[in-house]
């Protein structure tokens, strides 16, 4: 088995889907600027995220749009919330945050791979 398998073998262990934001508020007792996302997941079901991505988006403009998470991930307590997924997103140089996000919407809750 060469280096390469392992690398691949490791990613497919991440379960990463996507979701619909439907509420977005500010998370008032975060240490940094960041928003609760409660995230539309389909048959997973409702999802919360802690995700510091205050700098381009606001909880209104979040709120209908899709992200992509990984979802097998344990939960981490980040104040008074616990976050169940992990969203992902583009870190640029100065920590602001840009969301992955498929290019046209697909039904929530679909694997990526």
């Amino acid at each position: 088995m060469s280096e390469m398998d392992i690398v691949v073998s490791n990613f497919f262990k991440f379960d990463i889907r996507i979701g619909t934001i439907e509420e977005a508020t500010v998370f008032e007792k975060a240490r940094k600027p960041a928003y609760i996302l409660k995230i539309n997941f389909g048959e997973l079901g409702y999802k919360k995220s802690s995700a510091r991505i205050t700098h381009y988006y606001s909880p209104v403009d979040l709120v209908g749009q899709q992200v992509i998470a990984v979802v097998n991930l344990p939960p981490l307590q980040v104040a008074n919330i616990r976050s169940e997924v992990f969203v992902l997103g583009v870190m640029e140089e100065n920590d602001h945050v840009v969301l992955i996000q498929p290019g046209q919407k697909v039904e929530n809750g679909l694997k990526i791979g």
